[in-house]
């Protein structure tokens, strides 16, 4: 019986397979959580691009059409918006496919504030017109690549916001 139980325990027969048992649900949760992580990034990373190419090109809209006349923002032209979300939204003013899995125009702020400091009355601004500022700002929904696998749920938001002054290019 001794022998028997000793033989048994000097055994290597199979010990490749039950490491590899042991090994591999660590590296399979290892291998999609450092992809779902990787996915989290790219996409963040977009909402932010596109939030920062909105603002940017809203900054370039004209005085007439975005203002702070007596200190009271003027409300943001439906066509400039539109354009606004487009572009943040797609990286297209026309629209198009969105570059995260599903954005909608309906995430997309677009606002206008007239600040109160003395810097915003410098420069190309005089006292009476105040320099405004466009607003962009988002709240997308994250699609998880792999459903989440247990780690991201649906209640994970890619949030971003960006401000630029107007210049009136």
């Amino acid at each position: 019986m001794m022998k028997k139980l000793r033989s048994l325990t000097l055994c290597q027969r199979g010990g490749a397979a039950a490491e590899m048992a042991l090994i591999l649900p660590l590296a399979v949760m290892l291998l999609f959580t450092t992809l779902e992580g990787a996915h989290y990034f790219y996409t963040q990373h977009q909402v932010v691009k596109g939030v920062r190419d909105g603002a940017r090109w809203g900054a370039r809209q004209d005085f007439a059409n975005i203002n702070c006349q007596n200190g009271t923002a003027s409300a943001v032209p439906v066509a400039i918006r539109d354009s606004i979300r487009n572009l943040t939204r797609t990286g297209q003013l026309t629209g198009g496919e969105a570059r995260v899995l599903g954005w909608e125009d309906a995430d997309i702020t677009v606002t206008i504030t007239c600040p109160t400091d003395a810097t915003s009355q410098t420069g190309i601004y005089d006292s009476t017109n105040r320099a405004p500022q466009i607003n962009v700002a988002a709240n997308v929904d994250y699609v998880s690549l792999f459903g989440g696998v247990g780690i991201i749920n649906d209640t994970a938001n890619l949030r971003a916001a960006q401000q630029a002054t107007v210049m009136g290019i």
